[in-house]
C-alpha cells in the first residue's frame, strides 16, 4: 500500500495540476461517435475506459458443449457503457434520479491528479449541495447534452440514456439496484494523452485510477501485451489435447 497522490488535499482544492503539467495547456480533440467507424470507436473506447476487469465467462451449450471465453464490459456497436446504482434506504441517489428524469449525463475518466477531488464528491451531502463546489473541479460545457464535463478529466464522454432497468430484492418487491446503459454520443480527449496513432490513449499518460474494495484505490502500473492465439497455429495441439482428454474418461 502507498499514499494517495495528494494526502494533504482539502475540500474545494480541485485538481493537483503539478502531477501532470503537460496536460494543462494541451487542447482537446472531440469525436462525434455517430461519424466514427465501429472499428475506430472500438479502438478509442477500449483504450480509454481503463482499467477494467475481464469478464471470464463459462457457459454450456444446449447440446452440453462447454465454453470458456473472456469479454469486456463496454460496447462499441452501438457505443454503450453501463452504470449500476445501489439504492440507499435513507434517500435516492441524486445521479440516478437525474439520469432517469433528464435522460442525459457525462462520464469522465478519473486520473491520479484529481482523485482526491473526485473522491470528495462521494460525501453524503443534502440534495441541494453542489458537489462541484465540494471538489473544486471545473465545469466544462458539453456539446450535445446539458450536464457539464469535468475540465480536469483527460477523457470525457457525453451520454444519453439508452436503457434502464430496476432490480428488485429476490425475497421482496423492493427495488435495490438500477442498471443504466448510456449511449455515448461524443467524446473529448486531451491531445497530450493520445498515442502516436492519434486515436488511442496512452495509459502511462492517462494514469487512470481503479476502485478496489473499501476505501482503496489503485494505480495502473505495468502494462504488457498478450497476443491472441491464432487457430491455425494451435489447431493440431488442441486436437491432440482433446483426444487425450477423451481417452482419459473412457
Amino acid at each position: 500500500m502507498t499514499t494517495s497522490p495528494l494526502p494533504a488535499w482539502k475540500v474545494g482544492n480541485g485538481a493537483f495540476t503539478g502531477l501532470s503539467p503537460e496536460h494543462e495547456n494541451s487542447p482537446k480533440n472531440t469525436w462525434n461517435l455517430d461519424d466514427m467507424s465501429t472499428k475506430d470507436s472500438y479502438k478509442l473506447l477500449t483504450s480509454a475506459i481503463i482499467p477494467r476487469p475481464v469478464a471470464f465467462i463459462s457457459t454450456i451449450a444446449e447440446d452440453g458443449t462447454p465454453n470458456l471465453a473472456p469479454f469486456r464490459h463496454i460496447s462499441h456497436h452501438p457505443p454503450l457503457l453501463g452504470v449500476s446504482f445501489s439504492l440507499s434506504p435513507r434517500r435516492p441517489k441524486d445521479t440516478r434520479e437525474n439520469i432517469l428524469a433528464t435522460k442525459e449525463f457525462t462520464v469522465n475518466i478519473i486520473s491520479e491528479h484529481f482523485i482526491e477531488a473526485a473522491n470528495a464528491t462521494a460525501v453524503e451531502a443534502p440534495a441541494d449541495i453542489d458537489e462541484w463546489t465540494v471538489s473544486g473541479l471545473t465545469m466544462e460545457p458539453s456539446t450535445q447534452v446539458k450536464p457539464a464535463c469535468v475540465k480536469e478529466s483527460l477523457f470525457s464522454m457525453e451520454c444519453q440514456l439508452y436503457f434502464s432497468h430496476d432490480i428488485s430484492d429476490l425475497k421482496t418487491s423492493d427495488i435495490t439496484n438500477t442498471l443504466v446503459l448510456g449511449l455515448i454520443k461524443q467524446v473529448h480527449v486531451t491531445e497530450s494523452v493520445l498515442a502516436e496513432n492519434g486515436l488511442t490513449l496512452d495509459p502511462a499518460k492517462l494514469r487512470p485510477v481503479a476502485r478496489l474494495g473499501g476505501n482503496t484505490y489503485a494505480r495502473l502500473t505495468d502494462a504488457f501485451d498478450v497476443p491472441r492465439p491464432v487457430w491455425k497455429t494451435v489447431r493440431d495441439t488442441v486436437h491432440e489435447l482433446t483426444e487425450r482428454k477423451s481417452k482419459k474418461f473412457l
